[in-house]
């Protein structure tokens, strides 16, 4: 188990990935409140990786 601690809209992320998968994969064991929760440590590359991706898919660059 493995603690996870983030601003609100990354923890609606990191819900809404876990919505995502079959309950199989579900990686979330105890929301705490809008910013901590507890998910499974196998899941943390994963989650780490998605928001990664999140992030390079919704950063603005400024056009030359």
């Amino acid at each position: 188990m493995e603690f996870s601690s983030s601003d609100i809209p990354m923890a609606q992320f990191i819900i809404n990935l876990n919505a995502s998968l079959p309950a199989s994969q579900k990686f979330i064991i105890h929301i705490l409140d809008n910013t901590h929760m507890f998910v499974q440590s196998h899941a943390s590359d994963m989650i780490r990786s998605a928001i990664s991706d999140f992030r390079e898919q919704n950063s603005y660059e400024k056009p030359s």
